[in-house]
């Protein structure tokens, strides 16, 4: 049946000549095929030569056009070789498959439909009539407008060119399992059953060393086709026995190298593999008569098992040599893209685990910490360099830093690293936001170098970072940013949306381009809600970054203050990236609670003599009010007295006192002044007059420190309760 365009469409040969033709080499098939591993020289000594002309075979092209209900709506099987095939307008595309193959094939079909991606090259049999099959690469369109349906490609093709279309459908993914699957879906075009068994190291991401391969374990990582199996048989995901693995780890070791064999009948399969069980677990059915296993080697001196591909057949349809050769040399180019696909996966599960030390563990009794991490998907580039954290500084407040690391991979990860320890370190030392996103600048412009240790290659040039103080006294964030996305507050009375902060160009800038980075600050009430985020949780293609940002905005204003606050960070990351992106996603919620107003007091003093006396005086009515013992008291006071007394001395201005009663935390008193002077505990002389002052604070304190303001300092110090 032939259904000729109107004049005015493109032919359905241009369009999918056009869309095929970056698949296929220039050359033809022969220039798809490099020459044959030393691997392959073994098995060329035992297949009977080729017919030639089958070499020169040109491809043949045809068209299929279905529609929405996956119906023919008319065709262009014209050519000699698609003699047979049932083509017939109003009958489902399904008449023509394999009856194994028809829920895979479909299932490729509607998420072509669904998702307007082509699906190119499949290795796929074709029924004839009379029951026997074609293989043909098959490849699925969208037609040229979304109504009218698919266009459905089918090119029967020379042997060799047949090898190079299924290599190609194999090195596209990353992802184990994904590389396994499209092996198999290959292997189907020489079989009725496939299946891929990979060792457990494999997906464990360690290596394969041959002093394992006695040991060897293997897992089903894929079978095709999709149907329904015998009880017992062993589907994706599930161990072979160990009885079955080590049969046929030994089988594929001939000469003391592993070699493919075909076992030719079902009488040699089940003396082979023995007990009634080890047979349910790897013969696929009673029609499957015959078997050739083909072991993934990975090169090497000496070569490694990576696991064993098996491809089962009918009794009437024994394998030729030259069939046993194709299946080797496929399986052989698959067993490289196995090993990258291992390799990826160790260095993400490392990389993963890195990100998940990293995440904020516990919030504390001022302040309600949740963070989500959503990795990218496992074929991407690799784990991303998003990371956040949260942690109490010494003087009662909380950090929060979110960062974007550019690139991927252990390079990214070295970096992030190394940039969230420093800034948690400088941060603790009681530096500013601004101040360490200054340090984190140098810290990334200096580890821009080609050849420094874990990130050799790798430039953060571009990263980007944001850091919020919050202090549960007087309820405000400060905020510096790096580049970054603004973070989103939601006020107690609902209102939400991003905070006006001034965009910068990140770490690691051109000198040129180097700006200040700005401080801000925001009043947060006690019930208001802050969202720190990487731009993974807000980019999407058909959105620009506002609305993406406007997004998140109302998905985080849904948050109840009774809410449990990871369960609602949960779902406001799958309500906006509901499936795993190309791109990590990371989001961290903080729900300010702050003390209550009687469990503070602030006091402001003129720098005077008379300071101390007061200061003392004020502290210790408090103290007694809040029922503190006396020796406390006492200890107290005398500290106050000593940070006030070094004010009056060593500053000008008015002095601030502030008196926290903190939830499991003892009282901590803080002493602000206008100096920029950092006390110094050093070891004085006998006869020296001054030096004792600090002394003093450090006996009776669990901890002190130094934070620098705008104005000038605070002096914070702990007393245990």
């Amino acid at each position: 049946m032939d259904s000729t365009p109107s004049p005015s469409s493109p032919s359905p040969f241009d369009m999918v000549s056009s869309a095929l033709g970056r698949y296929i080499p220039r050359g033809g098939a022969a220039a798809a095929v490099g020459p044959a591993n030393a691997q392959g020289d073994r098995a060329t000594r035992q297949r009977v030569p080729d017919n030639p002309a089958a070499d020169r075979q040109d491809q043949i092209l045809g068209v299929v056009n279905l529609d929405r209900d996956l119906r023919i709506i008319g065709c262009n099987l014209d050519a000699p070789v698609f003699a047979g095939l049932d083509a017939v307008a109003g009958s489902p595309f399904a008449d023509l498959l394999p009856a194994g193959d028809v829920p895979t094939v479909t299932r490729r079909l509607r998420q072509v439909l669904e998702i307007g991606e082509a699906h190119v090259a499949r290795i796929q049999r074709l029924r004839r009539g009379d029951g026997s099959e074609l293989v043909v690469s098959l490849s699925i369109l969208p037609a040229a407008a979304p109504q009218e349906g698919l266009t459905v490609s089918v090119i029967a093709m020379a042997r060799r060119l047949h090898l190079y279309a299924a290599e190609t459908a194999i090195g596209t993914s990353l992802d184990i399992g994904e590389t396994a699957q499209s092996l198999a879906e290959s292997l189907l075009a020489w079989g009725d059953v496939a299946a891929v068994d990979l060792d457990f190291a494999v997906w464990t991401g360690e290596g394969v060393t041959e002093h394992a391969q006695g040991r060897i374990r293997l897992r089903r990582a894929a079978l095709v086709p999709d149907r329904a199996w015998p009880e017992g048989y062993v589907t994706p995901g599930g161990d072979l026995p160990s009885d079955a693995s080590r049969l046929l780890a030994q089988a594929v070791r001939r000469d003391d190298a592993p070699q493919p064999i075909v076992i030719p009948d079902r009488e040699a399969v089940e003396r082979l593999l023995g007990s009634q069980r080890v047979i349910r677990a790897l013969v696929p059915g009673d029609r499957s008569a015959s078997v050739a296993c083909v072991p993934l080697v990975l090169d090497g001196a000496p070569p490694v098992v990576l696991g064993l591909a098996e491809v089962w057949r009918r009794a009437d349809r024994p394998f030729r040599d030259s069939e046993l050769f194709d299946l080797q040399e496929l399986v052989a180019r698959t067993a490289h893209h196995v090993d990258l696909a291992r390799q990826h996966q160790r260095e993400h599960t490392q990389v993963l685990a890195l990100q998940r030390r990293l995440l904020p563990r516990t919030g504390g009794h001022t302040i309600e910490i949740a963070s989500v991490y959503q990795p990218a998907t496992p074929d991407s580039a690799g784990v991303g360099g998003d990371w956040v954290n949260s942690f109490p500084l010494p003087d009662g407040r909380t950090a929060l830093v979110v960062g974007d690391v550019v690139g991927h991979g252990l390079g990214a990860a070295a970096t992030m690293g190394q940039l969230s320890m420093e800034a948690r370190a400088l941060l603790s030392a009681g530096m500013a936001p601004d101040e360490v996103l200054e340090h984190l600048d140098e810290t990334v412009t200096l580890l821009d170098d080609a050849e420094s240790g874990l990130a050799a290659g790798y430039s953060a040039l571009g990263s980007t970072c944001c850091i919020a103080l919050y202090d549960p006294v007087s309820h405000h964030v400060t905020l510096s940013s790096a580049g970054h996305l603004p973070p989103v507050l939601v006020l107690p009375n609902g209102h939400a949306g991003p905070l006006a902060v001034r965009p910068h160009p990140g770490l690691g800038a051109e000198f040129a381009l180097r700006e200040p980075f700005d401080v801000h600050t925001f009043g947060v009430p006690p019930g208001s809600l802050l969202a720190l985020y990487t731009d993974g949780l807000v980019e999407d293609p058909a959105l620009s970054i506002d609305e993406g940002i406007s997004r998140l905005a109302d998905a985080v204003s849904t948050v109840h203050p009774w809410d449990a606050l990871q369960q609602a960070a949960r779902h406001v990351v799958s309500a906006l990236a509901p499936v795993r992106q190309r791109d990590d996603v990371t989001l961290l919620l903080a729900r300010m609670i702050g003390y209550r107003k009687g469990d503070t007091a602030t006091w402001r003093l003129p720098a005077r003599d008379d300071a101390p006396a007061r200061a003392r005086a004020h502290v210790s009515a408090l103290l007694r009010q809040w029922h503190t013992r006396s020796d406390t008291q006492d200890d107290v006071a005398l500290l106050v007295s000593e940070l006030v007394t070094n004010a009056v001395r060593f500053a000008a201005g008015p002095i601030t006192i502030r008196l926290i009663r903190a939830n499991g935390h003892g009282l901590l008193c803080e002493v602000g002044d206008t100096g920029n002077g950092r006390p110094r505990l050093s070891r004085g002389g006998l006869l020296d007059d001054g030096g004792r002052g600090l002394h003093i604070v450090h006996r009776l304190t669990t901890r002190w420190g130094v934070r620098w303001t705008d104005t000038g300092k605070v002096v914070w110090a702990e007393v245990a309760r």
